[in-house]
């Protein structure tokens, strides 16, 4: 499946606008949203071809709204990649466990993002 439109989170406006760049100077269509909540309410009501989702975010964490995207039969197909500064081994296994297709740590740079959405 090609990817062409994809949902990018990050409740800190600085790193959702540089992913955001990023991701449309590559050629996608892109969706924003500013929390793990509306993540998951974009990723039902949208049909993003991929997520990148940061981690910490108040309310409902990255690694939470991942679990609630990968289980949810009307979103388990799209692909989380998740987008963090936590960048411990344990952080990158814990986020495959919730469903993560791919982990970029902070700071990134275009190619690492585009790379792994490439991947996908």
């Amino acid at each position: 499946m090609a990817i062409t439109k994809v949902l990018v989170v990050d409740d800190t406006a600085t790193d959702l606008k540089n992913l955001e760049q990023i991701v449309s100077a590559a050629g996608y269509a892109v969706i924003t949203a500013r929390s793990g909540k509306e993540a998951v309410e974009k990723a039902r009501s949208e049909h993003p071809d991929a997520v990148l989702l940061d981690v910490i975010m108040p309310e409902m964490n990255g690694f939470q709204a991942c679990r609630a995207i990968t289980t949810n039969a009307a979103t388990k197909g799209i692909p989380v990649i998740l987008v963090s500064s936590k960048g411990e081994k344990t952080d990158k296994v814990w986020g495959a466990e919730q469903g993560a297709r791919g982990y970029v740590t902070k700071p990134y740079t275009s190619d690492q993002i585009l790379n792994e959405l490439r991947a996908l």
